[in-house]
């Protein structure tokens, strides 16, 4: 009976030992399809191995993810640049805050009726984002490929309203961001995003006529968390795998149709 006890009280410790290392911590990451949920999902192999539980949401769209954070119902989005954070934030008052930096994703012009920008026609159909930011990303894209001109220093910030030339009187469709890739083929030219492209796999995601420069920093994903989950350490161990993952790479670097002009590893610069 004595020896049992002892058995015993040994056990319990090598328990007590035990529990604090295989602790597992519970995350909730809200995505949008493609490369940013198949990231996620890459890293979370890694993170249960070093005690961490991860549940991946998938949102269909880039307003809920901001709606669900705010609310407590998920701890992570990973979706969203910080301009669009910014605006998010100014419009609708939410308690939300950047705490790591992710994927910067080029973005392109494309056609699947047309071979050269310069074939567009009068009065041609084009596909943009319809969110603050992106739709500016957008049209200082097309100002670049020379089809329309903006109000001087607008930059990512425009809207169809700062159009000030516009001489082949394109007619603009306004779709969520996601969609693009969807629509491509019932305009003339379409605002695309490598990612969704290859996630909706409509076409080809590096046959864009004219791609937006990588190097622009600004318009890197990024984690963001509740304001109340910034020094969570869960929170943080995960964007550390994140970032160290080679699997996380390997799978990023697929969903990039295996194409390194389409993104650039910002955390690195």
């Amino acid at each position: 009976m004595k020896k049992s006890i002892q058995t015993l009280l040994v056990t319990a410790a090598a328990v007590l030992t035990f529990l604090p290392q295989a602790y597992a911590g519970n995350l909730k990451i809200g995505v949008v399809p493609g490369a940013y949920a198949d990231s996620i999902i890459a890293a979370t192999k890694e993170a249960k191995a070093q005690g961490i539980n991860v549940e991946v949401v998938e949102f269909t769209d880039w307003t809920t993810p901001n709606v669900a954070l705010n609310a407590g119902d998920i701890d992570i989005n990973y979706f969203q640049h910080q301009p669009f954070l910014d605006n998010a934030i100014q419009k609708q008052g939410f308690k939300l805050k950047s705490v790591g930096t992710g994927i910067l994703a080029n973005i392109g012009l494309y056609s699947l009726k047309h071979k050269k920008i310069s074939e567009v026609p009068v009065n041609g159909k084009v596909g943009i984002a319809n969110d603050p930011v992106n739709q500016g990303r957008g049209l200082l894209l097309l100002e670049k490929a020379g089809l329309i001109k903006l109000k001087p220093g607008v930059g990512f910030l425009g809207t169809l309203d700062d159009i000030v030339d516009n001489p082949k009187k394109l007619k603009f469709v306004e779709v969520e961001g996601p969609q693009l890739a969807r629509i491509t083929g019932d305009v003339d030219i379409a605002q695309g995003y490598p990612h969704f492209i290859v996630a909706s796999k409509a076409f080809d995601p590096s046959s864009g006529l004219l791609y937006s420069g990588i190097e622009d920093l600004t318009f890197a994903i990024r984690f963001v968390v509740n304001e109340k989950k910034v020094n969570d350490p869960d929170v943080k161990k995960f964007i550390e795998i994140y970032q160290t993952s080679n699997a996380v790479k390997a799978e990023i670097h697929r969903a990039y149709s295996n194409d390194d002009r389409l993104y650039t590893l910002a955390w690195k610069k």
